[in-house]
């Protein structure tokens, strides 16, 4: 798929605002709004899938092997340093046990023993379990026609968040699959099928969309609003829709740097709070004041996913698609 740089931006700046969420939490700072990262993060998702397998045609079986070969080996490994780290005692709060540990590398939504929250060992990668549910039910789908799957997991997941709203339980599985932020992969979808056919709007309407999400987000930033995804999806989906506007008008052009961030981007996410808690902890030590800290543990967890990016992650991609079958490097490529 030729680079969208709009959604490569709106990648990195997800992706940042995600870790000066996590690097004002551990300071003792509010940037709460910062969590709408992920909210951008799931609409993105299900635009660029959406694009890829109408441009791409792809076996169901291949794409969820594309899909775990892109997101497992790294986030597994980053599991695996969260579980070492804990093993040593870097992360005193941290309670392991074996069926929660393989339940989180296997995308399995459980309470986690340390908290009792639906978190996996790695608490970031709650978000991959809505990621790799989506994955699942998007490669059932490329079986159907393909003027059917759009209404079809449009219904699917709809029905999931009527069902949540209908029954009262706490069983982890049935919680996290039936929560209403599923709606945003279907968002996504949309917003990708009315780019595909043209129907974008013009470049005014994109700045006031832009504008309109951002002025959104500061608001119940500013104010300190209560919030959930039926305020973020809608704000996300606005943001999307707008830079894709500015998009079709050429109004965007490439810069290296941004494009780098949204490359990153999910190493990025799922790095940071390492960088973060070495920072916070060292700055303790020493008296550092809490805004040098802050902006110090940003800069580091953003640094420290760019180092992950290029001596984990990449090195990992190239080396499981090497051993895929030639004709699924193909597809994949």
């Amino acid at each position: 798929m030729q680079t969208i740089h709009g959604i490569q931006y709106l990648r990195a700046l997800a992706a940042l605002a995600v870790v000066l969420f996590h690097a004002a939490e551990r300071t003792g700072h509010h940037f709460a709004i910062g969590a709408a990262g992920v909210d951008v993060f799931f609409v993105i998702s299900g635009f660029i899938m959406w694009v890829i397998s109408d441009r791409r045609p792809v076996a169901p079986l291949a794409f969820l092997g594309e899909r775990l070969r892109r997101i497992a080996p790294v986030y597994w490994l980053a599991t695996m340093v969260m579980i070492g780290g804990g093993i040593a005692g870097l992360f005193p709060n941290l309670v392991l046990s074996l069926d929660h540990v393989v339940a989180s590398l296997l995308f399995v939504p459980a309470r986690s023993p340390s908290s009792g929250e639906i978190w996996p060992v790695l608490v970031q990668g709650w978000t991959l379990n809505f990621e790799m549910f989506f994955y699942v039910v998007f490669a059932a789908s490329l079986m159907l026609p393909r003027h059917r799957r759009l209404p079809v997991m449009a219904a699917i997941f709809v029905s999931l968040v009527l069902l949540g709203l209908a029954i009262d339980t706490d069983n982890a599985l049935f919680l996290t699959y039936t929560r209403p932020v599923i709606l945003e992969f279907v968002a996504g979808m949309i917003v990708a099928e009315f780019w595909l056919r043209g129907r974008v709007a013009g470049p005014r309407s994109g700045i006031a969309l832009v504008l309109g999400a951002l002025a959104g987000f500061a608001a119940l930033a500013v104010l300190r609003l209560p919030f959930d995804e039926r305020i973020l999806g809608p704000l996300a989906v606005t943001l999307v829709v707008g830079t894709l506007a500015l998009e079709a008008a050429g109004w965007v052009r490439k810069w290296a740097l941004p494009t780098l961030l949204g490359d990153a981007s999910y190493s990025i996410y799922l790095w940071h709070t390492f960088a973060i808690s070495v920072v916070v902890k060292v700055a303790g030590m020493i008296g550092f004041g809490s805004v040098p800290t802050l902006l110090v543990a940003l800069i580091a967890g953003t640094l420290a996913g760019l180092a992950a990016y290029f001596l984990v992650e990449r090195p990992l991609v190239r080396r499981t698609r090497s051993r895929m079958p030639l004709n699924r490097v193909r597809q994949a490529s």
